[in-house]
């Protein structure tokens, strides 16, 4: 029997999602936690790689088990066996032939940003702290023509080892409610820290630090021209999407109003 788990984590203290040698990561708890729960040598697929330090509402990953019971018995079991900053909060019986990366269409990254002067200790772990005043029109602007199947070599880690650099961004959006900026971003999937170089650049946008315009640089194919690869405690894992699941995985994420609302 295939089971799909869905699964919310703060990512501060992890090395990120998938197993590492010599660090810890949210695939290693959940190991620890299955075998705790009579479940051992289980074969793990998930839908997103997120790195060190970044969070996520929806992450869903698949497993064969021979055990039937029900929901809420996996999932308090294994709660009972996570850490706090891991929980499980959802679980389907899926299609033998499911598979949580290859038959998801689209994955949703958001990240959080809080614009201000001063610093609010208490969303350190969770937003990305600007200071300078930002031009959340002209980076809405500018984003549009990242909409759509192109080679993003220029956003994505010069360590970064996919064989082919284009993605389909299907949606990107940025919305403001008073201090707290959202960047939200839709694709088919994600190169090696490309939401976090696309925030760090659109940011470098907004504050006027980047003279060249957003297709130019895009359209240019070099890291180099691109802007920082921003800090990951402001991005946030929504999960992905699914045609094929029987119960639909849905996310939990903000709905903050668009610009013309705040």
């Amino acid at each position: 029997m295939k089971l799909a788990f869905k699964i919310q984590y703060k990512g501060t203290h992890y090395s990120g999602f998938q197993s590492q040698k010599n660090a810890n990561s949210i695939q290693d708890e959940l190991i620890r936690a299955f075998k705790q729960i009579s479940v051992d040598n289980l074969q793990m697929n998930y839908s997103g790689r997120t790195d060190k330090g970044v969070h996520a509402l929806g992450q869903v990953f698949d497993i064969v088990v021979s055990q039937d019971r029900s929901d809420m018995q996996w999932i308090n079991g294994l709660n009972s066996n996570l850490p706090n900053d891991i929980s499980v909060v959802d679980v389907d019986r899926v299609e033998d032939t499911f598979h949580s990366r290859f038959d998801a269409i689209d994955r949703t990254y958001s990240y959080l940003i809080f614009n201000s002067p001063s610093r609010n200790v208490l969303l350190d772990d969770f937003y990305y702290w600007e200071q300078s005043d930002l031009d959340i029109d002209k980076m809405n602007e500018e984003s549009q023509c990242l909409i759509g199947k192109h080679n993003f070599t220029s956003f994505r880690s010069l360590s970064c080892g996919s064989n082919n650099p284009e993605r389909d961004i299907k949606k990107i959006e940025i919305n403001k409610l008073g201090n707290i900026i959202e960047i939200k971003i839709s694709a088919n999937a994600f190169l090696q820290n490309m939401v976090r170089i696309i925030v760090g650049t659109l940011l470098e946008i907004g504050k006027d630090q980047i003279k060249t315009s957003l297709r130019e640089i895009l359209e240019s194919k070099d890291r180099n021209s691109a802007g920082i690869t921003i800090n990951p405690r402001g991005l946030i894992f929504l999960g992905p999407n699914y045609e094929n699941i029987t119960k639909p995985v849905s996310y939990t994420h903000l709905t903050l109003p668009t610009n013309r609302e705040v």
